[in-house]
């Protein structure tokens, strides 16, 4: 098989992933990551006003005193403040502030999708186990563990990474429409354009209007989610002085008002506020399940003559949110989850055909090769990274930045690709729960697998209906690009049979499924007023 990347180049990551692995428990990654230069987008996007939002919104909603008012004129005696503010600014900028321009002027979108997943990489370790076997759910409400329950909060397995990736960039992209819209609205210059005698700190001045500031929205709205989905007080902390860098940069720089920058962090609370309503009752409270709903999903399966899966650790640990499948989608509705995720029922057990596929897994764990070596551990993304959906969340970043697009319509890129793989998230593990499937190394022990076998059934695989949807929704949206990520896909997918952890028929029917989740994100996107 052709390799997506060199040999060297695998061997090379999967170094890096296990020092950061290491490291990102014990501090903050805070690198820039892929190299940002400054925004200077092909397209600025200033209809996007009128984009369909993901939660329903109007106008009205935003543009009364207590959120957005109008903004004062250019030639009132507030704004003449407002101003010199800038001036002063800009007349006494420090390094440190440089640096925080330099950083957020690159695109804020990028940034702090960089540190979402730089948060779940330090977060994805799973609970140890109590004294008596048995496993501490992590709490929300003792993120730090300060009442010695066992295990902090959040565990961000990759079920709770792809839904904290949806819902930030959902918040993202649609507090950015509403900011679009208010933009056109008001279009109020900004106030280096208002006053040439203002030489901004920023390569690339700005030439979207000022109210409200863009930046601004994106702080609040990312900082308020993302302070709920990592609460611990180290992470808190370093999100609020990200938020506050991006939500003052341009002040410093020179090319936005205290008014512009309060009215953004309003507008983005608001929306925040909207979002996490659907965030609070979308059921993912209702994941973990209780022991006696764990008994009764093995107890279904063996009622029907088949072999239910089991946990294989030492002490048994409960399955990883078996009833995230009955979370609320994004893309489609629940007869379309339903039938999507139960249209490729697995081989019985006790068929040839099963046993063939058995033998193949053992094939493959008994004879590695060191290309299949590389790539079993180039798309393991397990305890310690940003999970299979932060993988392609860097992947989109590539194209992103190549592109040189705006602020939104890079959300829009972001909400599309994580939604996505939010309800392929869903799809999957409703299809684990409905199968509850054994693991190759559950049938015969004597597999011993070549990558780390996660705590859940196993038909389907994750990996392969997270990459199937993930490849469908950026080949539309960068179709230069699908030839490569249609192969990156299929070699994700096979990663997981190469490892011993998954049957052919995991991963088959992980593609499948997750080609028919893509295809429901893009029909959104096709219908979202996105020219």
């Amino acid at each position: 098989m052709k390799n997506i990347i060199t040999k060297n180049l695998q061997l090379a990551f999967v170094a890096i992933t296990i020092l950061v692995g290491v490291t990102a428990c014990e501090k903050y990654l805070d690198h820039d990551g892929t190299e940002l230069g400054a925004l200077a987008p092909t397209k600025i996007d200033d209809t996007a006003g009128a984009w369909k939002t993901y939660t329903s919104m109007s106008l009205s909603e935003f543009t009364v005193p207590s959120i957005v008012p109008a903004p004062a004129a250019v030639t009132s005696a507030q704004y003449l403040q407002e101003i010199a503010e800038v001036k002063a600014e800009v007349a006494n900028i420090n390094d440190e502030r440089r640096d925080a321009i330099r950083y957020w002027n690159g695109g804020g979108i990028l940034r702090w999708n960089q540190i979402m997943r730089e948060l779940v990489a330090k977060n994805n370790l799973p609970p140890v186990e109590n004294a008596n076997g048995t496993y501490p759910i992590p709490s929300s409400a003792d993120p730090d563990n300060l009442n010695g329950t066992g295990t902090s909060f959040p565990f961000s397995n990759p079920p709770y990474a792809a839904r904290a990736y949806a819902y930030v960039s959902v918040a993202q992209y649609d507090a950015l429409v509403e900011a679009m819209a208010l933009k056109k609205q008001y279009n109020r210059k900004a106030p280096n354009a208002v006053d040439a005698t203002i030489t901004p700190v920023i390569v690339a001045a700005p030439k979207l209007a000022s109210y409200p500031s863009e930046d601004a929205v994106m702080a609040a709205v990312t900082y308020e989610f993302m302070k709920r989905l990592f609460p611990q007080k180290a992470d808190t902390l370093y999100l609020y002085k990200k938020k506050e860098q991006q939500k003052w940069f341009k002040l410093w720089a020179g090319v936005s008002t205290r008014s512009d920058i309060e009215a953004g962090e309003r507008l983005g609370k608001a929306v925040f506020a909207k979002v996490f309503a659907r965030f609070r009752t979308d059921g993912m409270a209702n994941a973990v399940g209780t022991q006696a709903k764990w008994d009764s999903l093995t107890k279904r399966i063996e009622e029907k003559g088949e072999v239910a899966w089991k946990s294989m650790e030492n002490a048994p640990r409960p399955p990883m949110l078996p009833f995230y499948g009955n979370v609320g989608t994004w893309n489609m509705d629940r007869n379309a989850l339903t039938s999507i995720s139960t249209s490729i029922p697995p081989l019985a057990t006790n068929t040839s055909e099963f046993k063939a596929q058995l033998a193949e897994v053992k094939s493959y764990t008994d004879n590695p090769t060191r290309e299949n070596i590389a790539i079993v551990h180039y798309w393991a993304d397990g305890a310690g990274t940003h999970t299979p959906p932060g993988h392609w969340n860097q992947i989109a970043e590539q194209y992103i930045v190549t592109a040189k697009q705006s602020e939104v319509r890079t959300a829009r890129n972001y909400a599309l690709l994580n939604t996505a793989m939010m309800d392929a998230a869903i799809s999957c593990w409703h299809t684990k729960s409905y199968y509850y499937y054994p693991r190759p190394s559950q049938m015969d022990n004597s597999i011993k697998t070549l990558t780390g076998l996660p705590n859940f059934p196993s038909y389907t695989s994750g990996h392969s209906t997270f990459s199937a949807a993930a490849a469908t929704v950026l080949s539309y949206l960068f179709p230069e690009g699908a030839t490569s990520f249609q192969a990156q896909a299929d070699e994700a997918s096979k990663s997981r049979l190469y490892g011993g952890i998954h049957y052919k028929m995991d991963c088959e029917g992980g593609m499948k499924i997750g080609k028919a989740v893509g295809d429901k994100a893009v029909l959104r996107a096709q219908s979202d007023g996105v020219q």
